[in-house]
């Protein structure tokens, strides 16, 4: 048995299963957008608990 090249049909076939079973580069990830800090809210009025915001009439004066 000699090696034959193949024919234009048979070619194409061969072509196409190598396209179809090469693995491709995934793309790139985008870009996680940067969160802003933690510390940008603490020590705010609004960070603290309800329960703690509250005014007491016994309180009055006092610091928190």
């Amino acid at each position: 048995m000699t090696p034959t090249a193949p024919s234009p049909e048979e070619l194409a076939a061969i072509v196409a299963a190598v396209e179809m079973c090469w693995p491709r580069p995934a793309p790139a990830p985008a870009p996680a957008a940067e969160s802003p800090p933690a510390w940008r809210f603490s020590g705010r009025w609004w960070a603290q608990p309800l329960a703690l915001r509250r005014e007491r009439p016994w309180a009055a004066g006092r610091p928190r």
